[in-house]
């Protein structure tokens, strides 16, 4: 039994990761701190001095683990990546795990070529970008290809350097066909020099020099030449006018990060600006239940979003103090190579920068609001036709649905999602490992799963009530529970609800032949919905919601204990054994206390089969 006072007196003096779990083992915090002990400490002092996001969090904290680091910035890393892989409850999370696109030109080959990639390596190649717009990578390379007939193909000169056929870009003027064998280097190589000319952002210096070839092409006579020139000089002169120009006193690659605050979210909005332009930008919305410090949040933000990116610019632009700025900085230097500065612009044209971009945040969280406005109305009028056509007395605004998943009555798992005003809430979904129940009974596991949510509950709101704490939890109970069964799963639900003096409404599912829903249990009426109508693509979303999430929680118990256990390493005994063996005892510790009669009783099992269980857990289990 993990005692947390106990466990709080072992805690180190040192730096390190320091990871909160629920009472399931579900992660539902990751920190980090210079002193692990100090740190894990103040979570259970006195919650009078604690934000509501923390008394919130130790109310759901049953066992924490810790990992000692070297220094603070390995602790920053470690942190990030584990927030990353686990995405606990209470931690600002960044749902963006986008790897935006990059412009290599591969000057590590003897021919190079232009192409866009997703991961930057250190195999001597030119990178650029990031894009945070995938068809700005391939408009480029477009334009590229168009002004100079470089190759596209993947051949190796250095190991294939025999003449080959060459493509049809060759015979349509697109290539120069270096495959031929034919093609002057330091020609094609000058073509290299001014595309990297043209992505560094020095297309003003490239149209000088492309001018001064179409004037000496013409002097020569040479019109077909100069006309070529004069096509290209316009296309960039047009790319050029379409780019904005942000910075004239530092061409230096820049990230501008600004923040708007709405009610419940936050939107930040990042700039890319690279050699002065802006070469694209990105929005991100963030869910801010609990009213986060605005430094807390934008630490948050730029930890996880330059820990997924490939590239990290020489300056980073914030438009305030923000937590752990120092090692931020010292972590970004690392993965760069070179020092990375982290700005707060107070005057000048990086401030008038960093004003236009908090601008545009605001601007986009006003768009993106507008449009979560008008899904909700949407949606609403959804629940509305619901309550109408159930007969509910309130609009159905939270729907709790429940889900029974086993196979074969093994590892029995129950699932929770919450809906609210037409919407998944996946903070307040909970997984339920069935504990009371041996056999495959789906009635039974269903009623331990109403049992313990909404006993936990009662609890839950009677604590709120003596210490005053918003618990966010189980206390917040449903307008209607939609049950994945028919009649006799809602009536098990009814029962559970009115030995808890509960008075929740509770509807089915009605499957027809195909095992497809076609309509809803309620008041034990069936009753059809039309198909097409927006209320039955709620309950089809529901369900499936409900039904996958139930899966993935299902899967992960039987890849940590049940698809790989102890029987994978006596001989005989494979799969179908295996499972047969589960089937019958329910549990590893089952099996090991069975006699060889019992074991050789099970379906597909003999005494020999028997035998060898019977004497490998009396062995200790040796290999």
């Amino acid at each position: 039994m993990f005692s947390i006072e106990e466990e709080l007196k072992k805690l180190p003096d040192e730096p390190g990761v320091y990871i909160m779990k629920d009472k399931t083992g579900e992660i539902i915090y990751v920190g980090k701190a210079i002193s692990l002990k100090k740190r894990v400490r103040q979570y259970f002092q006195s919650p009078r001095n604690n934000p509501p996001k923390v008394n919130a969090m130790v109310s759901h904290i049953a066992e924490f683990e810790y990992i000692i680091v070297d220094n603070e910035v390995e602790a920053l890393i470690l942190e990030a990546n584990l927030i990353k892989k686990h995405k606990p409850k209470y931690n600002i999370l960044l749902r963006d795990d986008k790897q935006y696109p990059y412009i290599k030109v591969t000057t590590n080959e003897k021919f190079p070529r232009v192409i866009k990639t997703r991961s930057v390596l250190k195999d001597g190649a030119k990178y650029f970008g990031p894009y945070p717009n995938a068809y700005a990578v391939n408009d480029t390379i477009d334009i590229i290809r168009n002004l100079y007939p470089i190759r596209t193909c993947n051949i190796n000169f250095d190991k294939n350097p025999k003449k080959t056929r060459p493509c049809l870009n060759y015979y349509i003027g697109r290539c120069l066909g270096p495959c031929l064998g034919n093609v002057d280097h330091d020609r094609y190589m000058e073509m290299i020099d001014e595309i990297i000319m043209f992505l560094s952002g020095k297309e003003d210096k490239l149209i000088e020099i492309i001018e001064e070839k179409m004037k000496k092409a013409s002097q020569e006579l040479d019109f077909e030449s100069a006309a070529k020139y004069r096509d290209q000089m316009n296309s960039l002169k047009i790319i050029l006018e379409k780019q904005k120009v942000v910075s004239t006193s530092s061409l230096i690659d820049q990230d501008v990060i600004g923040m708007a605050r709405g009610v419940e979210d936050v939107c930040i909005q990042v700039f890319f600006i690279r050699s002065g332009k802006i070469v694209g930008r990105e929005h991100f919305i963030l869910s801010d239940n609990y009213n986060e410090r605005r430094s807390e949040i934008l630490s948050s933000f730029i930890k996880q979003f330059y820990l997924g990116t490939a590239y990290v610019p020489k300056e980073i632009l914030v438009e305030e103090e923000i937590e752990d700025m120092d090692i931020i900085s010292r972590w970004l230097s690392q993965k760069r190579g070179n020092k990375v500065t982290i700005r707060v612009p107070k005057r000048g044209e990086k401030s008038e920068l960093m004003e236009m971009v908090r601008k545009n945040a605001m601007d986009m969280l006003k768009q993106d609001g507008d449009r979560l406005l008008t899904e909700r109305q949407r949606n609403e009028e959804t629940l509305e036709k619901f309550r109408d056509i159930l007969g509910l007395d309130v609009t159905p605004y939270r729907i709790e649905a429940f889900d029974i998943s086993n196979i074969s009555g093994v590892n029995s798992v129950g699932s929770m999602v919450v809906f609210e005003y037409g919407k998944p809430k996946k903070s307040d979904y909970r997984r339920f490992r069935i504990k009371t129940v041996t056999a495959p009974d789906d009635y039974r596991s269903m009623e331990e799963v109403l049992r313990r949510r909404f006993t936990r509950g009662i609890k839950e709101r009677e604590i709120e009530a003596d210490s005053k704490l918003d618990l966010k939890g189980f206390s917040s109970f449903p307008d209607l529970i939609m049950i994945d069964g028919g009649k006799g799963q809602v009536n098990v639900a009814i029962d559970v609800l009115q030995d808890l003096n509960l008075d929740i409404p509770v509807c089915g599912l009605v499957k027809d032949d195909y095992h497809k829903t076609r309509g809803i249990i309620y008041n034990n009426k069936e009753i059809n919905i039309e198909v097409d109508s927006s209320v039955f693509r709620l309950i089809y979303a529901i369900q499936e919601e409900a039904h996958r999430f139930a899966i993935s929680y299902h899967r992960s118990l039987r890849s940590k204990d049940m698809f790989k256990s102890e029987l994978d390493d006596i001989k005989g005994i494979g799969e179908k054994r295996k499972m047969a063996l589960l089937r019958h005892f329910q549990s590893i510790d089952n099996i090991r206390e069975a006699s060889v009669q019992e074991l050789s009783e099970v379906e597909g099992m003999n005494k020999k089969a028997a035998e060898e269980v019977y004497n490998y857990f009396r062995k200790g289990g040796e290999r």
